[in-house]
């Protein structure tokens, strides 16, 4: 579906929010707090959309100068009534096509978006662990907003200008050397509670493998109890956007 720019308001230094308009944004498939949406960017002025149900074949027999550009993102709210959502970006210049877009974009701009589904699923958990980066702040926020059990957050970050207000307490962790050697050095002194966790953790590749193979090897989590996706790769010094890649992105 197209929608439109309505609102650009920065939330950090490095974060920004994106408000998008549209009829159809009342119909838009909302599933869950980690819902993921695909971005369709316009290379051109004339913006096409793919219509059938293979869109990734559709898109791909477009002509290279015309073929928007798709990123996956997080739905960070939507307003049915109002039709309209809100998609906050990790700024990181022009190093990616989603930040580069999204550090220029302006009310009346054009986008397309499709739901691609939601994977938060904490079920009848007793107590929940989320875990994330920038990249992750914006489902970790939407999943505190909903939360109805105890949960214990840690959020590995640059430096004290991405700490953001949330609703609930949040432990915020300014990255050193690797990503995640932090998030792991947190989690030894983390006592937890009895009872059957839920694990939701995403972010930079590292932030997430290696999290889930302490949870796994040391504390003894069930894996089956643990979400985990790298949405992407890169240097201590380098914040990417999910799905920063050329092929087709990996929740298709």
């Amino acid at each position: 579906m197209f929608v439109t720019v309505a609102e650009v308001r920065r939330l950090t230094p490095r974060m920004l929010r994106i408000t998008l308009a549209g009829n159809d944004v009342g119909d838009f498939h909302y599933a869950g707090a980690d819902q993921l949406v695909r971005l369709f960017l316009p290379v051109c002025d004339d913006l096409q959309l793919p219509t059938s149900s293979d869109w990734w074949a559709e898109l791909q027999a477009m002509p290279a100068e015309r073929r928007p550009v798709v990123r996956n993102y997080t739905v960070r709210r939507i307003d049915h009534a109002r039709r309209r959502l809100d998609i906050d970006f990790a700024l990181h210049g022009d190093s990616g096509p989603a930040s580069a877009w999204a550090g220029t974009a302006k009310p009346g701009d054009r986008i397309g978006i499709l739901s691609d589904g939601a994977r938060y699923q904490a079920g009848d958990a007793d107590w929940q662990l989320l875990i994330g980066d920038e990249t992750a702040l914006p489902a970790i926020a939407s999943m505190l907003e909903g939360a109805r059990t105890p949960v214990y957050t840690l959020l590995e970050v640059e430096d004290e200008q991405d700490v953001l207000d949330l609703r609930g307490e949040a432990t915020w962790l300014y990255r050193s050397g690797s990503h995640g050697s932090r998030t792991v050095e947190a989690l030894r002194d983390l006592p937890f509670p009895p009872g059957t966790p839920y694990v939701w953790v995403a972010g930079e590749s590292t932030l997430a493998t290696s999290v889930r193979r302490y949870l796994v090897n040391e504390r003894g989590i069930d894996k089956q109890q643990i979400y985990f996706c790298g949405y992407w790769r890169g240097t201590p010094s380098t914040v990417r956007a999910a799905a920063e890649t050329e092929q087709e992105p990996a929740h298709a």
